[in-house]
């Protein structure tokens, strides 16, 4: 016999017989609700974490996670300062930058960017923008040539390709012998590269040539400074305060997290509001699980009462419950561990394949960046989920238990 009693006899209490099929069925029912729930929360927060981690990937492959910014030129000094900047141990990579506002115009299209003047040597070490040429190359940004790559979709808006000429107009005035007109400059379209969409990357965002920007906008008006990589883009806040110690008061750092936090955090409150919701399946189960083991109390009272007559104590009988909804527990989570992992590990090929059945498209790239269903299984959701599951469905025994232990063996038998 299988040693301790209460496991030997919950471990019966479980099988299914003749005179209590709809007792077994109605804990089937709760073991299923119990592993769909789990099915569910696992693939659920897998997905979740798949678009944060593409937005994360895309959104952080060209925007800088800690930006240094002056009002001062710094063509001659930015090689000395950018070697300040990457003695800090968690800085893996700096590139200077200047930049300003402007208006692009071609054809009688007009469209307000952002000009960002950039040294291609430099640029790599914080961004991967010349590996999302399309056309062109990064290295065509040449000093007194003035080139300018610009994303696809403005490329398509201008009605322009690769060699084209476009107008970057800047809110600048010179003063002339012949009245006062805006500061302008034509440039060569000399690449085009494809950010994935969303952020306004490709459409609000160009590239000149660092001294090209520092010609073109006049002194006091560019915004000069450095874009800065880190080992762990969460540990920008620390980062920016080290950088603010580190160097001249003239400069001034900001990070993704002022800049575009709130962005990221409504991601994670979308993820935490999910994961709520979703955990009310479970919790149905559970409560499913309640009546279960009541039902299974009131059908074995004679049991209960005639093993309190042969010396069982009420902590037994208690515990015989508990065993008996654990074992629920433990196979429903099972269950819905492997079948969620099994989902999750391939929602998308399941989705490409619903997808090319039906010819319907369910995620946009306009709307979500992306145009696939990605998924991206971590290990402390996996463990959260499976540990939650067990734990309600343990918190369900507590009051069927409670009422098995103070079954009173005269009252049970009075009839019998």
């Amino acid at each position: 016999m299988i040693r301790p009693l209460s496991l030997y006899i919950g471990l019966r209490y479980t099988r299914a017989k003749r005179r209590n099929h709809f007792i077994s069925f109605i804990s089937l029912a709760s073991m299923l609700g119990i592993a769909l729930g789990v099915i569910v929360l696992i693939t659920v927060l897998s997905v979740m974490n798949g678009f944060d981690y593409q937005i994360r990937q895309r959104f952080f492959a060209i925007a800088p996670q800690v930006t240094v910014m002056t009002g001062q030129n710094i063509n001659q000094t930015w090689r000395k300062t950018s070697e300040k900047i990457a003695s800090l141990s968690e800085i893996t990579g700096v590139a200077p930058y200047a930049s300003g506002k402007g208006m692009i115009i071609n054809a009688g299209q007009i469209d307000g960017v952002q000009a960002v003047g950039i040294l291609p040597s430099q640029e790599g070490k914080v961004s991967v923008l010349g590996k999302k040429m399309e056309q062109g190359n990064l290295n065509s940004l040449q000093p007194g040539k003035f080139n300018m790559v610009i994303g696809r979709a403005l490329a398509r808006r201008l009605g322009v390709t690769l060699g084209d000429k476009v107008t970057l107009l800047t809110p600048q005035m010179s003063v002339t012998l012949a009245g006062v007109f805006p500061r302008y400059r034509q440039f060569t379209v000399s690449g085009i590269f494809h950010a994935s969409g969303g952020f306004g990357f490709e459409t609000g965002v160009v590239y000149i040539d660092m001294q090209d920007a520092t010609k073109l906008f006049a002194m006091g008006q560019a915004i000069n400074g450095f874009h800065v990589k880190l080992k762990n883009l969460y540990q920008a806040p620390q980062v920016s305060e080290l950088l603010e110690n580190l160097l001249p008061k003239q400069y001034q750092v900001t990070n993704w997290t002022i800049q575009f936090g709130a962005f990221f955090q409504a991601l994670a409150m979308e993820k935490t509001m999910l994961f709520v919701i979703l955990l009310l399946i479970v919790a149905i189960a559970a409560f499913n699980l309640v009546s279960t083991l009541v039902m299974v109390v009131n059908d074995k009272r004679a049991d209960i009462a005639i093993l309190r007559t042969l010396g069982a104590s009420p902590g037994t009988i208690m515990r015989t419950i508990m065993v008996q909804g654990a074992i629920v527990g433990i196979v429903g989570t099972l269950i819905g561990l492997v079948l969620g992992l099994l989902l999750a590990h391939n929602v998308t090929e399941i989705t490409n394949w619903i997808q090319r059945i039906f010819h319907v498209q369910f995620v946009q790239s306009s709307v979500y960046w992306i145009d696939f269903l990605p998924s991206r299984i971590e290990l402390s959701d996996v463990i959260k989920v499976s540990l939650i599951a067990f734990g309600l469905s343990i918190v369900a025994t507590f009051y069927p238990a409670w009422v098995a232990f103070r079954t009173q063996p005269a009252e049970a038998l009075r009839y019998e």
